[in-house]
């Protein structure tokens, strides 16, 4: 009771703050509310802050003016919201984009007491200098710092009980989610409660910088031989659950054009390069980088792509990787009849649909962004068109898909900023078609016809033991066929051990065409 209580405290206490911006009932959109709803709203729009510099905000600049001043969840419900236009609207996406994840600092000397409690060690004997902070946000700040044998390093340091906040913040959304699901078809179609346990499960990976040492290690090591982009090197020795330590890293903002243009970079390749290096890593490695705005890249001295803050990355299963890699080749060909039939593979479609009604939709959003650059496209009114779609098929959330999304955002935005006439199909067409022709390649048939045979050679040594295990099943069921309870457990063995018995046998006579495929395709 005391926990449902607080909850609705919490939640009202947000509530409060969001009428203080005139963000929880928007003026915009109080004539599409029932007339208590109007009432409602213009009673809590009461002193508002609705203007800045002189200037009315939009309802999405006030939203995220009220959501930079609450917590970390806040914060990252804002940042999540900016990737569902089909839901809030493009124009409030975009204005949410620009959540800035920037909060007041905590203490120089509240950072030292956790170095020196997670380390059990002095500063002194941990580092020659450490700094005032020099950026924070909602869940960590970063310090520089210089290591015995004076490599600058960067410190990232949790906020105090930052976990605990975080957890109270998620309780209230997901009870809030829970309730808004219950309110008809069209709420529960959004799916808000796995929308909020997408967003917890992204926060709970966030408040464990172990997770993200790991991760920076793994994308280290993945760039390694690509020569032009990179990540910064973990100090493990000064890494724990509430502690990261990276290598500094001094570079050029990618959102610093001038800059960029005085060092000789091509803005044109380096946009390029950014939307190739997601393609690359979402499918040839499935493990990508979910975070990539204009602030977590920089290009360093020697002219490379750094890639920094791995605190949320984005995973993709094979199957996924496959699916998504064909509905970008589907578009990408024009084959907007095989880009529909592998959503309804995928069971994104219900099957009660028509597959040629849904390739037809597709050909309407495909076909006029056909080999046109970004700056000859109104991304706003395709994306509209796109989310038409999705609900006139009924579409729901993907989370699994979710940062996938999201990072399909940003790095668009980033490559436009960089090079607006860039076209984006000739610039992934590369790495798709490299990805599909290794997925069905003969080396990728050949692996698959080896593991198969690998599989029959385990089965097979087992074949008599299954053969006994029916001889035996099959004379305790004549024994007992007087007793109907135990007849039908060992009817279920029979039957368990005769599926057995078949895919033994199934496996075994795959196993010479599986031989003979090897040796002519070796």
């Amino acid at each position: 009771m005391l926990t449902f209580l607080a909850d609705w405290y919490r939640l009202a206490g947000a509530a409060y703050r969001l009428t203080r911006y005139d963000a929880l009932i928007p003026r915009e959109y109080a004539h599409l509310l029932p007339m208590s709803m109007r009432a409602l709203g213009a009673a809590t729009r009461l002193g508002a802050k609705r203007k800045q510099q002189g200037r009315t905000l939009r309802p999405g600049e006030r939203l995220a003016a009220a959501f930079e001043g609450m917590g970390p969840a806040y914060v990252k419900l804002g940042q999540l919201m900016a990737t569902r236009p089909d839901i809030i609207g493009f124009e409030m996406a975009k204005d949410l984009a620009r959540l800035q994840d920037k909060m007041p600092p905590f203490s120089r000397e509240e950072a030292v007491r956790a170095l020196e409690k997670t380390f059990g060690k002095p500063l002194d004997d941990l580092f020659t200098e450490f700094s005032e902070p020099i950026a924070a946000a909602s869940i960590a700040q970063v310090h520089k710092a210089a290591l015995k044998d004076g490599r600058p390093v960067a410190v990232k340091i949790l906020r105090p009980a930052i976990e605990k906040t975080a957890e109270r913040e998620f309780r209230a959304f997901a009870r809030a989610a829970t309730q808004i699901e219950r309110m008809g078809e069209a709420a529960k179609r959004l799916e808000p409660v796995k929308f909020i346990e997408t967003l917890r499960d992204a926060a709970t990976v966030e408040l464990d910088l172990r997770m993200e040492a790991g991760a920076a290690s793994i994308m280290a090591d993945s760039l390694k031989e690509k020569g032009k982009v990179r990540a910064p090197e973990v100090i493990w020795p000064f890494s724990a659950r509430r502690i990261l330590t990276l290598e500094w890293v001094d570079g050029i903002p990618v959102n610093d054009l001038e800059a960029i243009e005085k060092a000789g970079v091509d803005r044109k390749a380096l946009a390029a390069q950014i939307m190739q290096v997601f393609l690359t890593q979402a499918l040839h490695e499935g493990f990508f980088h979910a975070d990539m705005h204009q602030g977590n890249m920089l290009i360093d001295h020697q002219g490379r792509l750094v890639l920094i803050d791995f605190g949320i990355m984005g995973r993709l299963d094979e199957v996924t990787r496959h699916t998504f890699a064909q509905i970008l080749h589907g578009f990408i060909t024009r084959d907007y009849h095989r880009t529909a039939q592998v959503h309804f593979d995928a069971g994104y479609i219900d099957p009660s649909y028509q597959v040629d009604a849904f390739a037809q939709a597709l050909r309407a959003v495909g076909e006029p962004l056909y080999g046109r650059n970004a700056d000859a496209v109104d991304m706003s009114r395709v994306l509209q068109q796109l989310f038409d779609v999705t609900d006139l098929f009924d579409m729901h959330l993907r989370p699994e898909l979710l940062l996938l999304q999201r990072t399909m955002v940003a790095v668009e935005g980033v490559a436009r900023m960089l090079h607006p006439s860039i076209n984006m199909w000739d610039t992934a067409r590369p790495i798709v078609k490299a990805y599909l022709e290794n997925e069905i390649g003969p080396q990728k048939q050949l692996e698959r016809l080896r593991d198969a045979a690998n599989k029959a050679a385990e089965i097979a040594p087992h074949l008599p033991d299954y053969l006994q295990t029916i001889a035996r099943a099959s004379e305790r069921l004549a024994d007992e066929r007087s007793n109907s309870a135990r007849q039908t457990a060992l009817a279920q063995d029979l039957s368990k051990a005769t599926k057995l018995i078949a895919i033994a046998l199934w496996f075994a006579g795959m196993g010479a065409i599986i031989l003979a495929a090897a040796i002519i395709l070796r």
